[in-house]
């Protein structure tokens, strides 16, 4: 089968990273008999320096006239690059906010792993971490406060900023159904995160959660503030299935998840409307610091094109071949630097790679 992918390499390691991945998308179609068709699209600080925009309509268009996007991170540093000294609207971030209203890309997926290899990567005691965990955050992506009207003005001669959280019972609806979808191909459970004892959006997201869980029968559902929630995700995160929550505790939630497995950079993530198409970036950032020195963790990146081939292309076995590449590779004893032993533990078995040998090694493996 012959696909076309927009590719959105981005910012700092976001090049490097991708570059991995549309290796191992190429293996897989050199193994199962399928082309991958890969369109360039410009977006983030790369799109500001060559367009003074840090999304174009071209670019909007390209990424439309794909089957799906695989993007790499965008921005750069918040402290010292150029391009956030530039009003909101142009920055790199507001591409990406446009990006998912354009293409409608209301359902994040952020699944959270513990590899056993990488047990000994995870901040947590051995008794928090039991068997691992395996988890599922559902994010509504287009909605909320980084979407709602805000503003900034001098109110009675005080500086007063203002953002407003706003939320429809459609908007909600729909990330429901799609949470408890995903939960019934799962462990059928859902933990719905809200802060319904403070905000009305969060009561009104409550209301709708328990309609749509009526249809989900065979589907276990409870309510959690999101406080409770991060407490919980440190203290015992084996109790989660599908964690289903708004935009902004999704945000915080995922990358809190993303740390207790161990690295960031093994974390992939799906942004999904209601077709089969789909945008797949890696959790992390653009790790600007580390641009250039072919030390990045491709991985969440190769991750993220294995769930484009889940969700977007219905490429179970394929996407499973990409996982299983990645799994025997650590079984291996292969690790970029972010994921290496931490003092004082045992390198034994343990060989230090960088990102193009890590990609080169995972699409071998296919």
């Amino acid at each position: 089968m012959d696909f076309k992918v927009g590719v959105i390499a981005g910012d700092g390691i976001g090049p490097e990273v991708t570059a991995e991945a549309t290796k191992v998308l190429d293996a897989v179609g050199k193994k199962y008999g399928h082309s991958f068709d890969y369109t360039e699209i410009l977006m983030g600080g790369c799109s500001i320096d060559a367009t003074g925009v840090p999304l174009t309509d071209e670019a909007i268009a390209a990424a439309k006239a794909s089957d799906a996007v695989l993007m790499g991170s965008i921005g750069g540093n918040t402290t010292t690059s150029p391009w956030y000294k530039l009003p909101p609207n142009l920055r790199p971030e507001a591409g990406l906010l446009k990006i998912r209203k354009e293409l409608n890309l209301f359902a994040n997926l952020r699944p959270a792993y513990l590899y056993e290899e990488l047990k000994a990567a995870c901040p947590l005691r051995d008794d928090i971490i039991g068997d691992g965990f395996d988890m599922m955050i559902m994010r509504e992506l287009t909605g909320g406060l980084y979407f709602g009207e805000r503003s900034t003005k001098e109110v009675n001669g005080v500086m007063t900023a203002c953002d407003s959280l706003t939320y429809t019972e459609d908007e909600i609806r729909r990330i429901a159904i799609r949470g408890f979808d995903i939960a019934m191909k799962r462990r059928k459970k859902v933990t719905s995160v809200d802060k319904a004892n403070v905000l009305d959006s969060s009561r009104l997201w409550r209301k709708v959660v328990e309609e749509v869980a009526k249809d989900y029968p065979e589907v276990s559902y409870e309510h959690m503030l999101v406080d409770n929630c991060a407490m919980q995700l440190v203290k015992n995160p084996a109790q989660f299935d599908v964690i289903l929550t708004e935009n902004m505790f999704g945000d915080i939630l995922s990358d809190e998840a993303s740390m207790v497995t161990g690295s960031i950079g093994m974390l992939s993530s799906a942004s999904l409307n209601e077709t089969k198409f789909g945008l797949y970036e890696p959790s992390g950032g653009s790790a600007p610091d580390i641009a250039g020195m072919g030390i990045a963790n491709p991985i969440a990146t190769i991750l993220s094109a294995a769930m484009m081939l889940r969700y977007s292309f219905d490429l179970d076995k394929e996407a499973d071949a990409v996982e299983a590449a990645v799994k025997q590779v650590l079984k291996e004893g292969y690790r970029t630097g972010d994921i290496m032993p931490q003092a004082g533990q045992s390198t034994e078995g343990i060989t230090k790679v960088g990102t193009a040998e890590m990609g080169s090694l995972i699409a071998e493996r296919v």
